[in-house]
């Protein structure tokens, strides 16, 4: 699981970090507002760990921003003890829990594993769907109509990406930061081989949505309908 932490006190970010990766999860650190939100809006994070106040732009502004463009990804808001008005806030702009300052890492740990199942959860109910196509992460069942053909997992994995970014181009570097993992050798033609193979099933559903290449940017979800 990759996480996104936006805080300001450095010490603070740096040894959360570091407790995060023993217990095996992928953290990047981000120490503004504005560097969290571009990080953020990239969409490659399965949680964001949010802190309220920050330099540039504050984590409400941040999270409603984040919200205002399609990125549904868990927030955890970091707020001062006691401050119940930022928790109201909070909730109420789309944040998925919080914390209040200081916390043990224990109960920090807790909500990640918490929200992580509820994520889960979300996708064991959902069946992802664009255009005339409907996918199953679970089952890797990719479906136009009636007709039907099983995906590999990174086929898979990379439809439900451009599938949840279908309203932004989608570049090799996100592609393998998601799928691959921050320190992977994967390169651009690991990325190359599995959209090649996913358009040839496309193809064979006689799907109208296809996978269009944006020179020099990366991919982004198209159907008949939107023309070239």
């Amino acid at each position: 699981m990759r996480i996104l932490m936006v805080e300001d006190e450095k010490y603070m970010a740096e040894a959360i970090a570091q407790v995060l990766k023993k217990n095996h999860y992928s953290v990047d650190l981000e120490y503004n507002g504005e560097d969290g939100l571009d990080c953020g809006i990239s969409g490659i994070y399965d949680i964001i760990i949010l802190d309220i106040m920050l330099p540039r732009i504050d984590g409400i502004s941040v999270l409603k921003e984040l919200r205002r463009n399609g990125i549904e990804t868990p927030v955890i808001l970091l707020t001062a003890r006691g401050e119940t008005e930022d928790k109201v806030r909070g909730l109420d702009s789309g944040a998925d829990d919080y914390l209040a300052k200081p916390f043990h890492t224990d109960e920090l740990l807790a909500r990640l594993r918490a929200l992580g199942r509820r994520k889960m959860e979300l996708i064991n109910d959902g069946i992802l769907k664009y255009g005339d196509i409907e996918l199953n992460p679970l089952t890797l069942m990719l479906r136009c109509e009636n007709k039907e053909i099983k995906l590999t997992l990174k086929e898979s994995q990379i439809l439900e990406l451009l599938i949840k970014r279908s309203n932004m181009i989608t570049s090799k570097e996100i592609i393998i930061e998601k799928l691959w993992g921050y320190d992977t050798d994967a390169e651009d033609n690991h990325v190359e081989i599995h959209v090649s193979l996913l358009r040839k099933k496309l193809t064979l559903l006689e799907s109208e949505v296809s996978i269009r290449t944006i020179r020099g940017a990366g991919y982004v979800l198209k159907t008949v309908k939107d023309g070239e």
